[in-house]
């Protein structure tokens, strides 16, 4: 049996766990997220507790049962607490900053880099190198800095670009020149 898959999830005050049929609506103080799961899991709703159930042993089945608890509970975690992703511009003349809705980088190419704030997601910048990305969705957090990460990923001679905070880059030895020692 599924060790995460049986876990029941808590279901904390001020947030509503509804299930229609395949369809799970979770509702809480930073928002409202829904998510289908697959027909074979049988989601309940047991006083303060969310309870995943399969109905037999196949692989399918087995695989589906950890992951359809672990999507259920990152939603209510979603809406009582939020997920958060930091990432660190690094580069001599590398910045970001907020301006409107807008994130806007200067990442060392000849234009500056814009990208518009999409709903459920807010980005801060409290540095002109640091930027966090908020939002109730886990998948959709990750997404998001994964695509704001793309425009610019840190190169392994000098470490310039956008990071994960605590990405460790690993460093490569720059050319060897005409007169290096061998």
């Amino acid at each position: 049996m599924s060790r995460i898959g049986r876990k029941p999830i808590n279901i904390p005050a001020g947030v509503t766990v509804s299930v229609d049929g395949s369809v799970v609506a979770v509702k809480g103080p930073k928002g409202a997220l829904t998510a289908k799961v697959h027909p074979n899991m049988s989601v309940k709703v047991e006083g303060s507790e969310v309870l995943v159930t399969r109905p037999n042993d196949d692989k399918e089945n087995r695989s589906l049962h950890g992951t359809t608890r672990t999507v259920i509970n990152n939603m209510v975690i979603g809406v009582t607490e939020g997920f958060k992703k930091e990432l660190e511009v690094n580069g001599v003349g590398y910045r970001a900053q907020k301006q409107g809705s807008n994130l806007v980088m200067n990442l060392g190419y000849s234009h500056q880099v814009i990208i518009p704030e999409i709903p459920g997601i807010t980005i801060e910048c409290p540095t002109a190198n640091k930027i966090v990305i908020l939002g109730p969705d886990k998948q959709q957090v990750g997404q998001f800095a994964a695509e704001v990460r793309e425009k610019r990923p840190p190169e392994p001679y000098k470490g310039k670009g956008i990071k994960y905070a605590g990405e460790y880059i690993r460093r490569k030895e720059g050319k060897a020149g005409k007169g290096a020692k061998k």
